[in-house]
């Protein structure tokens, strides 16, 4: 997107870029002014009792906030900088909302919010990273938020399953902390897929690539010198951890299952590519090194 827009940048000796884009900027004061907007006024509001003790109301005075940033945002923006700010401002308004919930919903709800502020971070910073570290390919896409149809499928099951064993067995969903382990999975799988896209930097893209181009490189260095598709091992473990944070029996199945199978024939595919890039540079790669998900060998030539 930067490039497309002919914005000016700042490149480094190696040839990366120094700094974001200004795509990246923009997306970031939209984010966290929202963030900052909802919270600030909303904490002291709610903790010293201005705002009723009723949690259908503690939620009415950050909805107003975001409508009044919508209008702002609305107002000082245009074209697509008017889309990546208002994309931005409402994964800040969740981010913000999930401490809320967080701080002052009934204790069932609580893992909601952390959940809540897992998935609104993932979507951000993807936007944030691509723009730190590879602004050339950076698009609205880069927040992921239409991943996909199954992506959307995927994440209103894992709501449904929340209320409803949230309803019929409330004491579950706390049991033995156990959701906390996915808290850890989510923080890991965060930092190892963020890893792998500024290591990779302009060689990194969100589509499998079938022409190779003339900057692309062999990444072989930082984590992926442990696993040839680290972003993808960071994703997977991010989303079970998810599920288990939710502490979601049923999506936690569905989401390991799911998530390895398309990541397996994603591999596939992206390795078939990468030895016809790299050729005899790859093939001994793969020998040195794993895919770093369980069972999966990737493109092999025999």
């Amino acid at each position: 997107m930067c490039a497309n827009n002919q914005r000016p940048q700042t490149t480094s000796q190696n040839g990366g870029y120094a700094g974001l884009c200004y795509e990246g900027r923009i997306s970031l004061y939209c984010f966290l002014a929202t963030a900052g907007l909802v919270l600030l006024p909303s904490i002291p509001q709610i903790y010293y009792g201005i705002v009723p003790n009723v949690w259908g109301a503690i939620l009415w005075g950050p909805v107003l906030y975001y409508a009044l940033i919508n209008m702002i945002i609305r107002f000082v923006l245009r074209n697509s900088d008017y889309q990546i700010g208002i994309r931005a401002s409402f994964l800040g308004f969740t981010e913000a909302v999930s401490v809320l919930v967080i701080c002052f919903a009934p204790a069932p709800w609580q893992q909601f919010g952390v959940y809540g502020c897992f998935m609104s971070f993932f979507h951000y910073s993807e936007f944030l990273v691509i723009a730190w570290a590879n602004p050339r390919t950076l698009s609205l896409d880069s927040f992921m938020l239409n991943h996909s149809v199954h992506y959307g499928l995927a994440a209103a099951a894992s709501w449904l399953e929340f209320s409803l064993e949230l309803y019929f067995l409330p004491e579950f969903k706390r049991y033995g902390h156990i959701w906390l382990l996915g808290v850890v999975l989510c923080t890991c799988g965060e930092v190892i897929r963020k890893m792998a896209i500024i290591t990779a930097g302009r060689s990194f893209t969100h589509l499998v690539q079938n022409e190779k181009h003339s900057d692309h490189k062999l990444i072989t260095s930082g984590v992926y010198a442990y696993s040839r598709h680290p972003s993808y091992v960071g994703w997977f473990y991010w989303s079970i951890g998810t599920q288990i944070i939710l502490m979601n029996p049923l999506c936690i199945c569905i989401y390991t299952l799911v998530s390895w199978l398309f990541f397996h024939d994603r591999i596939y595919v992206e390795e078939y590519s990468l030895l016809n890039f790299f050729q005899s540079d790859y093939v001994r790669y793969q020998k040195r090194v794993p895919t770093g998900l369980p069972f999966i060998k990737g493109y092999l030539i025999e």
